[in-house]
């Protein structure tokens, strides 16, 4: 199918967050702990059809030399060809929240310099299930995580794969940050290199040396020129 825009997203954070199921959750419906590590999906934004081409990252182990686990890292490559990362941490692990930072620094540091971030806390139904005893599960409050993401300057949402809850507003919100960065001129869509790609639908048209990138300003264009073939506009 013909689309606008291809945005690439990465899926990253600690092992066991629920980056997999959130995915699965956005593309099928239904949640499932194993599937394709490459997902693609179309959606509608703004009247343009987006494609959504989405990695779940491949985790990496790596050990010193007494054989100790150190931090997971993923392959640069996945950083390089994104335009966006959704980082996902647990909000009933406080350690996956601290990792969340190193990741944080992991996608400024090897990613492209357009490259947006999503901050993601996941398993809010693990807290609602555990009201009816009255103990919460919950580590990481709304509030701090909420703060973090302002200080950094990005989005921040809390979700339930489980549920369903904010799952596919997380990839929404993440085509509608890049979709806005596109109309404002702060990412070139035809420079590949910022992990957009440019489709079918995305023709571009000129007049008087004007570039037209938004599909409203094309369907006004072309009525303009049909109005002045048919000698009603002046």
């Amino acid at each position: 199918m013909s689309y606008s825009y291809l945005f690439k997203f990465i899926l990253i954070g600690e092992t066991g967050v629920g980056k997999s199921c959130l995915l699965l959750q956005f593309i099928d419906k239904r949640f499932r702990q194993k599937h394709e590590v490459t997902i693609a999906k179309l959606i509608e934004l703004d009247g343009l059809n987006i494609q959504l081409k989405i990695w779940d990252t491949v985790l990496i182990l790596s050990k010193n030399q007494a054989g100790q686990e150190s931090f997971l890292y993923i392959n640069q490559s996945y950083y390089r060809s994104a335009a966006g990362a959704i980082v996902v941490y647990d909000i009933t692990k406080r350690k996956s929240y601290k990792n969340m930072v190193r990741w944080m620094e992991e996608v400024k540091k090897n990613g492209n310099p357009k490259l947006s971030i999503l901050l993601v806390g996941n398993k809010g139904d693990l807290e609602s299930e555990q009201l009816q005893y009255q103990i919460s599960r919950r580590q990481i409050s709304y509030n701090e995580a909420h703060q973090f993401a302002k200080e950094c300057g990005i989005e921040f949402l809390e979700t339930s794969a489980k549920t369903a809850n904010n799952v596919e507003e997380i990839f929404i919100k993440m085509a509608q940050i890049l979709l806005e960065k596109i109309n404002l001129e702060q990412i070139d869509p035809k420079n590949e290199n910022f992990g957009i790609k440019l489709g079918s639908e995305q023709a571009t048209y000129s007049h008087e040396n004007q570039n037209f990138t938004n599909l409203e300003q094309q369907q006004e264009y072309q009525t303009y020129e049909e109005k002045k073939k048919s000698n009603i506009c002046c």
